[in-house]
């Protein structure tokens, strides 16, 4: 184990070399961690006679990864910030209790999930909209991937509990490992061995493994602040209920996630067929590229406001949350602009399918014309996250995705003259609306959130 890493002081110092520290190794992780989601995909759309079919078979498999990766943070999102903010009101018993009996729900969670999808997945994929020749695609890397999803919620779950006591490079450690045995075993895999799609899903799960044993070890070992402790595994209702209740707009946003994931592959099936539900694969994969870097920049926030929230230091908290607000706007801005100016350069790097490149190129311009509101958005919603705002955030999580997105999904297509140009514009019109919205909430509640303190929440 490293013996370099030290854990940043939360409540003193200038805030943003603070947040910087924080967010940069945070954003690395994300931005590998982006690398288990794409390169297989990279690799399977090149695989040669069949890359387009086997891209769009895997990417079916899209909404079971977004319900595993719910559950992961149901516990990992609701209890990081409960922990911070029982350490920054000098409770480090209760800390090691959240973090233990979060493990303790993690494992349930892997037990009941893995039985249930690994049985279902033929009718699931069928449901998501796989055809007769993309389903022994979807089936081949989904059943492999299920049997090692005990690992996705490991890493998932517990590495928030490293990032929110200010580990954050040993938190980045977890996915630059685990992403770069994957990119070494994929290409090994898929083609030396020709194992296909099925190489890559053996892939992803060995370099997850990896990763969750490097999670436990540091976890139980002598370098963490806070402890893994056998003695605190058994699951209380006072301790693991308040991390439920602050990871459900986490679990929601995810969850719908996959009900999205669903509402566009039927869609677009209905209207535009394989090529079309293949371009939204390659969209989904190039719209990570602005999703994880935020929840990067969010994760190296959230230990800085939770502290100072629970330590009453109101000032830091504004201070921090202002900083998070510039960097993932900024982002998005940025993003948005290499949207509209080279779509098909990105798409690119997905496909070598000439036809699928052309398509995704029209497509993704619709898709992210809105793009850029998402910084907004995710800054206000995951800061109401770390003060511990259970109820608003889960109210903010459903409205992007099932109070606009979903429904406009379905019903824009009736409303303009190419149906499969409807479908994609639901998004942009989804997230410029989202983010009015949590602004106008967020910016109006602020103050009386730091006025109550952490004893209220």
């Amino acid at each position: 184990m490293p013996q370099t890493q030290k854990k940043q002081d939360m409540g003193t110092g200038d805030v943003k070399k603070l947040l910087l520290q924080l967010m940069i190794p945070a954003v690395v992780a994300q931005v590998v961690n982006l690398l288990y989601n794409i390169v297989d995909r990279i690799y399977i759309g090149h695989i040669s006679g069949i890359g387009a079919a086997a891209l769009t078979g895997v990417g079916l498999f899209t909404p079971i990864l977004m319900l595993l990766n719910a559950f992961a943070m149901l516990i990992g999102a609701g209890g990081a910030p409960r922990t911070a903010i029982a350490m920054g009101q000098g409770d480090k018993e209760q800390a090691e209790k959240i973090i233990s009996n979060s493990f303790t729900m993690l494992m349930i969670f892997a037990v009941l999930l893995t039985v249930v999808f690994y049985a279902s997945a033929p009718t699931l994929l069928r449901l998501f909209g796989a055809s007769d020749t993309t389903l022994p695609y979807a089936l081949a890397y989904s059943r492999i991937y299920i049997l090692g999803s005990v690992c996705v919620l490991i890493v998932m779950g517990m590495n928030p509990f490293i990032t929110t006591q200010g580990f954050a490079k040993i938190s980045m450690l977890t996915t630059v490992i685990g992403a770069v045995i994957n990119i070494i075993l994929d290409p090994i895999l898929i083609f030396a061995f020709g194992l296909g799609v099925q190489g890559a899903a053996i892939a992803t799960v060995l370099s997850q493994a990896v990763g969750a044993i490097w999670i436990l070890r540091f976890l139980t070992g002598p370098k963490t602040t806070l402890k893994l402790k056998k003695e605190y595994l058994k699951p209380e209702k006072k301790t693991i209920l308040p991390v439920v209740a602050l990871g459900i707009s986490s679990f929601v946003m995810l969850s719908t996630e996959s009900l999205l994931s669903i509402s566009f592959s039927s869609s677009l099936a209905r209207y535009g067929g394989d090529v079309a539900v293949g371009a939204m694969t390659v969209i989904t994969s190039a719209s990570q590229l602005a999703t994880l870097p935020l929840q990067g920049i969010c994760q190296g926030g959230q230990p800085v406001m939770s502290f100072n929230f629970g330590a009453g230091k109101k000032s830091r908290v504004k201070e921090a949350f202002r900083f998070q607000l510039t960097l993932c706007f900024g982002y998005t801005t940025l993003f948005w602009l290499l949207m509209m100016l080279v779509p098909g350069a990105v798409a690119g790097i997905f496909t070598s399918d000439a036809a699928l490149i052309e398509y995704t190129t029209w497509a993704m311009r619709i898709y992210m014309a809105g793009i850029f509101a998402m910084g907004i958005q995710i800054a206000c919603q995951q800061s109401f996250m770390a003060l511990g705002q259970a109820k608003v955030s889960l109210l903010l999580a459903c409205l992007r995705k099932i109070i606009l997105l979903i429904p406009l999904i379905f019903i824009l297509p009736h409303l303009v003259s190419e149906p499969v140009f409807g479908v994609f514009l639901a998004e942009p019109v989804s997230d410029i609306l989202a983010a009015t919205v949590t602004a106008f909430t967020f910016f109006t509640r602020f103050n009386k959130i730091l006025d109550k303190g952490a004893g209220k929440v």
